[in-house]
């Protein structure tokens, strides 16, 4: 049986005890302790943290982009890389107080393929039916891995439905990249019927609750999925805030569920949805929004103090929409987002 060491996060004063063999991070998800995080492959940042006491860490590959090198040596870590092999005090710098402790059990499940649907050239709409077991209990805009058969490889899908109450359901939004591990199976191999394994659920882009704020949701490409999913939320509990979701596509053959989200407007008095195309083509008619998603939430938004915002997407968009929302006014806890890789060696959305 592999050791187990004492972690304590600050400022929380939670401690947990994780096994040598798994990173902090997911060591902490199994007991239930949400901590900040994005890809899980150290590339997002998201949870970054700094050791205050111990030193015998040991990293799982990730990007210095990430961790720079004297980042690293001043302290800091990468807790879903991380291995600890002494008892640690680390500091958070990147925390959630209102979801810390409410943490979903992490399971593992048997999934089969119900449907594949193609929805862009490039994005397609996958739903799974639980197999064992039925039933998997997720916030809106969380995520799971997702096994590549043949492969000792996962990646990480967001869902776009709600729950699993109706069938045991999970679906998703993937975009297909040349030489994707997954993506490409999923385009070229996978079918009705077969088996996936998942384990999950992941991630901290909920909505949180108990507050009235405005929101603002900026998606794109395969980002539809954990923002679809918040705001069929939203519909299902006939939420009445003010709330905004500028999605960016390049063109109008680009977009997806287009009838769904004007039906959401209808049902929802506070919401609206602005797509807006970056390269609209003469042979697609479009009389909406054109420019960068970014320069269209610019255009429309003056000043988002106190609102709350989810962005998610590829990084060059996330990154651009997170400095303009805080230039708005957003409060930078208040600036919730997930950034999806975007090669396809290292998809995940």
């Amino acid at each position: 049986m592999t050791d187990r060491h004492v972690v304590r996060f600050e400022p929380v004063g939670i401690e947990v005890e994780v096994p040598e063999d798994q990173t902090i991070l997911r060591a902490a998800s199994e007991q239930g302790i949400m901590l900040m995080h994005g890809c899980k492959e150290g590339q997002c940042a998201a949870c970054k943290s700094f050791v205050l006491e111990g030193e015998d860490i040991e990293l799982e590959k990730y990007s210095t982009f990430a961790l720079p090198d004297y980042e690293k040596d001043e302290g800091f870590t990468l807790l879903c890389r991380a291995h600890a092999y002494e008892d640690l005090t680390i500091e958070l710098l990147n925390y959630d107080e209102e979801m810390i402790r409410s943490g979903l059990p992490i399971k593992e499940a048997v999934t089969e393929v119900v449907e594949i649907e193609k929805v862009t050239h490039d994005l397609r709409r996958l739903v799974l039916r639980l197999v064992e077991p039925t039933d998997l209990t997720f916030f809106p805009g969380q995520y799971v891995d997702v096994a590549v058969p043949g492969t000792d490889a996962t990646r990480s899908f967001s869902m776009a439905n709600t729950s699993t109450r109706d069938g045991g359901l999970l679906e998703f939004v993937i975009k297909v990249y040349p030489g994707g591990l997954f993506s490409e199976h999923l385009d070229t191999t996978l079918k009705a019927g077969d088996r996936l394994d998942i384990t999950g659920p992941f991630g901290v882009f909920t909505l949180r609750e108990g507050h009235k704020a405005d929101l603002v949701f900026v998606g794109g490409g395969a980002g539809m999925a954990p923002i679809l999913s918040l705001l069929r939320s939203m519909a299902e509990r006939g939420d009445e805030r003010k709330a905004t979701f500028y999605y960016g596509a390049r063109t109008a053959a680009d977009l997806c569920f287009e009838a769904e989200l004007r039906e959401m407007e209808r049902r929802l008095p506070g919401f609206t949805y602005r797509p807006a195309l970056s390269e609209p083509v003469a042979a697609q008619p479009w009389d909406g929004e054109v420019g960068m998603v970014t320069d269209i939430v610019k255009r429309y938004e003056a000043d988002l103090s106190g609102a709350h915002a989810y962005v998610c997407g590829p990084p060059p968009m996330v990154e651009a929409a997170m400095t303009l929302l805080a230039a708005l006014g957003v409060e930078d806890k208040r600036i919730y987002y997930d950034k999806f890789t975007t090669t396809g060696e290292t998809e995940s959305s």
